[in-house]
């Protein structure tokens, strides 16, 4: 979650591993079509309950905070702050203030992926011991980021990062370099699996689990500039899994059985996130948006397509089928998370809910609820 919880990547193991995230990952997004906003009526939404109703419009309401700084929404997130937690009046509410618009891609598809994602936690230290030696980095000292927007405002959101050598600006160390050989950097937390802190930043933040069973949350604070290439991918044209058989447990497993080739595989990515220690606090991570995200009802997001913190009316299915139908808000990223109907589905904290992200890789449509009278977002056309 690229933000705080970034880049995401995104947490769905068959998917993120192979494809490329983070919620956690820092990556160049690939080019895709231009979305079409379809016309749409209330009456076209799937039903939902009362419970997801108003949980959905709450997790929405809660990025208002951000929000009402955009002339585009600070009428209406002023207009919710009021609104109570009854499903009738929610209704009501979202019926008088937004239009809805349905997703669709080039070809005029209503049906996209739909994926999870979950903020896990692993057993560390503060202090490096005999088993906990793997560092968690802060952002380096020596690297430099350039914000290519302020010279050139097309480039909005695209950033460099390298170190400077004399007058020139290198590119920054690859992962395989960092892991190797270190980097000038603070050392968060030591963990005790260098797989851990790969998944770790795929899912862009996570929890570390202390002897003293405090647990320090870890938000995504920067990339080293490098393209995420996905260890499921390497494992793939390595031969030693199949494509339909990767997952995290999977992978994992390999690098139990192969500990000579874990830093083979870990260098075949050459991405490498920093982290920010963040509150020990019981709220869900802060993902692009900056506010904390709610497990089940806020979603990651292609911002090329869906402004971040819009609020969503998603219609998918869990692993075992069972339908998930809901309002959502569109407060993080990845970059894996790219598409026009796309949505990444946080789950929350903990293994359960990294057992129930890394087998989500359902069909889905998006709706789009949008404040009546505002111009649609323009989605940039194909490079």
């Amino acid at each position: 979650m690229k933000s705080a919880l970034r880049p995401l990547a995104w947490a769905l193991p068959a998917l993120a591993l192979l494809a490329g995230c983070n919620g956690g990952e820092g990556t160049k997004p690939e080019p895709h079509a231009i979305a079409t906003y379809a016309d749409a009526t209330w009456q076209d939404l799937p039903s939902v309950t009362d419970t997801d109703l108003v949980a959905g419009f709450q997790a929405w309401r809660n990025g208002c905070e951000k929000l009402k700084r955009d002339p585009v929404w600070a009428a209406t997130c002023n207009a919710a702050a009021g609104v109570p937690a009854d499903a009738a009046q929610v209704r009501a509410f979202l019926q008088q203030n937004l239009q809805v618009y349905g997703l669709r891609s080039a070809e005029n598809n209503a049906n996209g992926l739909i994926t999870g994602y979950y903020e896990p936690v692993y057993p560390g230290s503060l202090t490096r011991t005999a088993k906990a030696s793997v560092p968690v980095y802060g952002p380096p000292d020596d690297m430099i980021v350039v914000d290519l927007a302020s010279v050139y405002p097309e480039l909005k959101g695209k950033r460099l990062r390298g170190r400077l050598e004399g007058r020139v600006l290198k590119p920054y160390d690859t992962a395989e370099v960092i892991n190797r050989q270190g980097v000038k950097a603070p050392v968060l937390a030591w963990l005790t699996d260098p797989m851990d802190l790969q998944f770790l930043q795929i899912q862009g933040s996570g929890r570390v689990q202390l002897e003293s069973g405090r647990q320090l949350r870890l938000g995504y604070a920067d990339q080293n500039g490098h393209p995420y290439r996905p260890i499921g991918r390497w494992l793939v044209d390595q031969g030693q899994l199949k494509k339909e058989d990767v997952t995290m447990g999977s992978i994992h497993a390999w690098a139990q059985a192969n500990p000579q080739r874990v830093p083979e595989l870990l260098a075949s990515n050459p991405s490498y996130v920093f982290f920010a220690a963040g509150t020990d606090s019981n709220e869900g991570p802060r993902g692009s948006l900056n506010v904390p995200l709610t497990a089940g009802y806020s979603v990651a997001i292609d911002r090329k397509v869906i402004p971040l913190g819009s609020l969503l009316w998603l219609s998918t299915t869990r692993p075992d089928g069972s339908p998930v139908v809901r309002p959502v808000g569109a407060q993080d990223t990845g970059g894996a998370i790219t598409g026009e109907v796309r949505a990444d589905l946080f789950w929350g904290t903990g293994p359960e809910a990294g057992e129930l992200a890394g087998n989500m890789k359902q069909q889905g449509q998006i709706w789009m609820l949008w404040p009546k009278g505002a111009a649609l977002p323009e989605v940039p056309k194909v490079p």
